[in-house]
């Protein structure tokens, strides 16, 4: 398994800070396919907006079918998130 030097909630100041409060999950936190982008947090919000386009924006799939094919993906991958 891969791993990835990340800047967890508590030690995120700037703009990270800022895109780490408007992410916190319900469970009070920051998914970790979220984190990989900390050193870099134009690469996150990059990431955010991809996946809002990808999974909310105007497409002839569905959404539910969306998310079925991401957590199909997510299996092939066996990427455990």
């Amino acid at each position: 398994m891969a791993w990835i030097d990340t800047i967890n909630e508590r030690d995120a100041d700037g703009s990270l800070k800022d895109q780490y409060a408007k992410l916190k999950d319900s469970r009070g936190g920051v998914d970790n396919i979220l984190k990989i982008h900390s050193l870099n947090p134009e690469s996150l919000d990059a990431h955010v907006r991809l996946y809002k386009t990808i999974m909310y924006g105007k497409s002839p799939i569905r959404r539910v079918n969306r998310e079925m094919i991401a957590v199909l993906v997510s299996s092939i991958n066996q990427c455990h998130y």
